[in-house]
């Protein structure tokens, strides 16, 4: 019983130095690892997900039985134990049992009677795993349902009752048996031997601190004295111990350096923050405040009235350059001429209705070829250089799915059919945008039905010739905004420069009326 004592004396030590060890102050030193260690520890720049979790401690009082070739009257016994998460899912675990059963099998007949008592001493090394952690609703579990296996190396030491089927250990070697003295007088001496061990058990957290539970744990000896932990070698398998009982345990560690358990933690948990993370820069990046079609990032003037044209920037455009922007301008692509003057809307108060001039005409484009590639690097662009031609405002806006000309759009038709009154000879590219909802086969045919509209205006109010009018489609193909449902990219534009440029054909399904 001397050895038993001495053994356990120094398990508890042992786990009890370890204990101390945990939170211990680094030593002071000037390194320059240790002093960045320490300045990120005060500002708080680890992640939490990154920090190192906390060590769980664990005491136990059990009750201990035996399964042999006696009947167990049970017993008793304590336990502490180590902790240590892995990940969400798997953790390691240390185990130090002393445990005292006892068994009585009375036949009346003192000879023939079996009883024993057992002091048991075990360490053991667990692999655990948390059994409620799959699933991937809530954050912070309340309960943690466990199992767990290892194996192990154990002390024992039995006290038996000999008899008449028993030789050895202190019984004396007759066939009568030898006489019950003082209830025991055969002995089993402890020697080492090792054991499988299997568990499990449900903790139940209180606080990041401590948690309470209950837990059961079965020990398989092996070795020639597999079947003699209760003394006797009547059975046909080996004498298997037990124990279960209540657990308190603590959670050791600084709580600004270390995390929670993580078995604690739902397994998901860090992919749902990183999915809640993803869709707040979503958000940020696409909002736009103003409605203008122009996300808040990249928005110059994050605040321009409702209705308001704006450039690829944000900004409100006065596309003719007299002072009034687009949004308030009835002629708004209509520049007024030298000596000419315009009221608040825009509009040339006294007109000089001399037609336009190819030079003068030639002279509108040069200077808004200059504009755009002077300011291309700011990506202010009124006018958008592709490789079928050259781009440039005035642009027709639309509503979402809609294609019939909005009647504040009236005003800029007339200034277009003035132009091509003025110059016989020009033709324009009349083509036609979506934005990119819906799919490819719908929004072709609605941008084509916008560019149609917008050709059957300047030819039934303006008396534009209809081969003047070159009507061109691209559907979603060539977005300025890359947002799925921005203003900007539901337009009409008007091309010129264009050699040889082709009408596209209807797409398939779209009633062309007559004259078209």
């Amino acid at each position: 019983m001397k050895l038993i004592k001495t053994s356990l004396t120094g398990l508890l030590l042992c786990i009890c130095g370890a204990l101390s060890a945990q939170g211990t102050p680094l030593p002071t030193t000037t390194s320059p690892d240790s002093t960045m260690a320490v300045g990120m520890a005060e500002e708080g720049a680890l992640n939490k997900r990154d920090q190192p979790s906390m060590l769980e401690i664990g005491i136990s009082p059990y009750y201990s039985w035996l399964s042999g070739d006696v009947t167990s009257k049970g017993g008793f016994g304590g336990g502490i134990h180590l902790r240590k998460s892995l990940d969400h899912l798997f953790s390691l675990r240390v185990d130090g049992v002393f445990a005292v059963s006892k068994g009585d099998d009375e036949t009346g007949d003192n000879s023939n009677n079996r009883r024993f008592e057992t002091n048991w001493l075990s360490g053991t090394g667990y692999g655990v795993v948390t059994l409620n952690n799959f699933t991937f609703k809530g954050d912070i579990r309340n309960m943690n349902l466990f199992m767990m296996a290892g194996a192990g190396g154990n002390f024992y030491a039995t006290e038996f009752q000999c008899n008449g089927n028993v030789r050895g250990n202190g019984c004396a070697s007759n066939p009568n048996g030898s006489p019950f003295e003082e209830g025991r007088n055969g002995e089993i001496d402890q020697s080492f031997r090792t054991h499988a061990a299997f568990g499990t058990g449900i903790n139940f957290r209180i606080n990041e601190r401590f948690n309470i539970g209950a837990e059961y744990q079965v020990y398989v000896p092996f070795g020639n004295r597999a079947d003699l932990v209760d003394g006797y070698d009547d059975g046909d398998f080996r004498d298997v111990q037990h124990v279960a009982g209540i657990a308190l345990n603590f959670n050791i560690g600084n709580p600004n350096t270390h995390t929670e358990p993580r078995y604690w933690t739902n397994a998901f948990t860090p992919v749902k923050e990183d999915i809640a993370t993803l869709n707040r820069r979503v958000d940020e990046v696409t909002t736009d405040t103003d409605n203008d079609g122009i996300a808040d990032a990249v928005d110059q003037e994050p605040n321009t009235p409702a209705g308001a044209t704006v450039d690829s920037r944000g900004r409100t455009l006065d596309s003719d350059s007299d002072g009034v922007p687009d949004f308030r301008d009835k002629e708004p692509f209509f520049p007024p001429r030298v000596g000419e003057v315009v009221d608040a809307d825009g509009v040339v108060v006294e007109r000089i209705d001399a037609p336009l001039s190819e030079d003068e005409v030639q002279t509108m484009i040069d200077n808004s070829l200059s504009t755009a590639m002077s300011e291309r690097d700011q990506k202010d662009i009124t006018r958008i250089n592709t490789p079928g031609g050259a781009i440039y405002l005035p642009m027709l806006y639309f509503p979402l799915n809609g294609s019939n000309i909005q009647y504040e759009d009236y005003g800029m038709l007339a200034s277009i059919a003035r132009v091509l009154d003025a110059n016989p000879g020009m033709r324009l590219i009349v083509r036609g945008y979506t934005d990119r909802t819906g799919d490819m086969e719908y929004n072709q045919k609605l941008s084509y039905r916008r560019a149609l509209n917008v050709i059957n205006h300047l030819v039934d109010n303006f008396s534009i010739a209809r081969d003047r009018l070159i009507l061109q489609y691209r559907g979603e193909d060539e977005a300025i905004v890359p947002l799925d449902r921005s203003r900007v990219n539901r337009r009409v534009e008007f091309l010129t420069g264009v050699p040889d440029a082709q009408e596209d054909p209807a797409p398939e399904g779209v009633e062309v009326p007559e004259g078209n």
